[in-house]
């Protein structure tokens, strides 16, 4: 177990290879621990000698946790589809800095930066802000933060706020994750003993409907990062599943259309997750954008 003090927090992180590698940055999506980039995922990224560091963003897992800052996450949702701005304890810029920090703390000053879902937000803000720390960019099911694009299914958005409603009872938490995991996920290749399993280890390990809500409004606080992408000089790779009913496919090929010489990889008939049959390709998406990076 390891953590480090990072912009005013406490942050865990796992790292897998050798130190001495180019270092790759994994960050997670909405309320999702750095356990969902698994560990065989994670060594075979580093059998490529990669140097590969998964993290838990605040208010998840075993970081620090804002439980003093409360929020209401329907008004929230509502405020920004009516084009009013939205006050939350922090946003995605907080976010990206809290990573940044991580590796100012490890010695690393350079990273190649991969994030799905919300972390492909955060790894969006990364190169936007920190540019001269970030390699290259990989964003996977992700988008812009423009209200037109990248909208989820009315279902899959009602499974997500189900979510954040705190429950008592462990396997009524674990029953209601294995729900958001099927709504949303790769339907011909989903597997509910697996997503229980799953579920049941993240929710051991630290369960916080109400941090989650919390990073869900910071998302809504951040606001359209399209300028700014249009701006990047950054190598950049984007993937995203056709049949993805949370980030809709047209966010990925939104981002790929702003981001300068940006390369759109589509993953046929995936959801919003991250399947073993899968890997090979967002591994090989990764590593393309980091090689063509400038040393």
């Amino acid at each position: 177990m390891a953590t480090t003090a990072a912009n005013g927090i406490e942050l865990y992180f796992d790292r897998f290879g050798n130190p001495d590698d180019p270092s790759l940055l994994l960050v997670s999506g909405l309320g999702a621990q750095c356990l969902v980039y698994e560990d065989e995922f994670c060594e075979r990224i580093a059998a490529t000698n990669r140097h590969v560091i998964r993290y838990d963003n605040r208010d998840v897992g075993l970081s620090t946790h804002l439980h003093s800052e409360s929020v209401d996450a329907m008004n929230a949702l509502i405020a920004v589809t009516s084009g009013q701005e939205v006050d939350a304890p922090y946003n995605l810029s907080d976010m990206a800095a809290d990573g940044m920090a991580l590796l100012d703390s490890l010695g690393i000053e350079q990273a190649d930066i991969f994030g799905a879902s919300m972390g492909g937000m955060i790894s969006q803000t990364m190169a936007i802000e920190h540019p001269e720390r970030v390699r290259s960019l990989t964003s996977l099911m992700s988008t812009t933060g423009e209200i037109e694009v990248g909208a989820p299914d009315p279902e899959t958005l009602t499974a997500l706020l189900s979510v954040m409603v705190p429950r008592l009872d462990r396997e009524e938490r674990i029953q209601g994750s294995v729900h958001v995991s099927r709504v949303i996920g790769t339907q011909r290749l989903f597997d509910t003993e697996r997503a229980t399993e799953r579920a049941a280890v993240a929710i051991d390990r630290s369960y916080d409907p109400e941090g989650t809500a919390r990073q869900l409004v910071a998302i809504f606080a951040s606001g359209s990062r399209a300028e700014a992408l249009a701006q990047l000089a950054v190598p950049t790779v984007v993937m995203h599943g056709d049949a993805d009913p949370l980030v809709n496919i047209s966010g990925g090929l939104r981002t790929a259309e702003l981001v300068p010489e940006a390369e759109f990889r589509l993953l046929e008939e995936m959801g919003h997750d991250m399947p073993l049959e899968y890997w090979d390709r967002i591994i090989e998406g990764i590593m393309v954008s980091a090689e063509r990076a400038t040393p």
